[in-house]
């Protein structure tokens, strides 16, 4: 089994979990769930350690525990290889596993994060080093182009 990558910390308490739920900024995706929760005073990382969260979580919903265990197995897979080198640093990401995130196939499971990413404007290029959409536009609470809010809660299609 592969070392935990350095660059990405985990999620471990339960607050932590619900603090990213609070939020309610997420995307639903067939193969998961992304959610997200900028790190603040009240619950950032310590000095010193990594700057992106990740917490994994699969219910009962999706199927018994070998399936659940693959389909964590599968997300923590994907995010290693997308949120390490695409995610917006100073943030809290949860991967939820859907009933599809076992089967579903590799290239569509990792198409549903980089969606989910670009979705919340969180995506930066690895080549270059670029200010993520939603901080560049004023926080997570601007309004974008189309007229909605950053924070996924605005109008129409937001994969509810």
């Amino acid at each position: 089994m592969a070392a935990p990558d350095p660059r990405v910390g985990r999620l471990k308490r339960r607050p932590e979990f619900l603090a990213v739920a609070g939020t309610r900024r997420k995307h639903v995706a067939p193969g998961l769930i992304l959610q997200v929760r900028r790190h603040d005073e009240r619950q950032r990382p310590a000095p010193g350690e990594p700057p992106i969260r990740l917490g994994l979580t699969a219910s009962r919903k999706v199927g018994n525990a070998v399936v659940r265990n693959r389909a964590r197995r599968r997300l923590r897979e994907a995010a290693r290889q997308i949120l390490t080198a695409h995610a917006a640093p100073g943030h809290d990401f949860v991967l939820v596993a859907r009933a599809a995130t076992a089967e579903r196939p590799w290239t569509e499971l990792v198409g549903d994060l980089t969606a989910a990413l670009k979705r919340l404007g969180l995506w930066r290029d690895a080549s270059k080093s670029e200010v993520p959409k939603s901080e560049a536009n004023g926080g997570p609470n601007a309004v974008t182009p189309n007229g909605g809010t950053g924070n996924g809660s605005g109008g129409g299609e937001a994969g509810a």
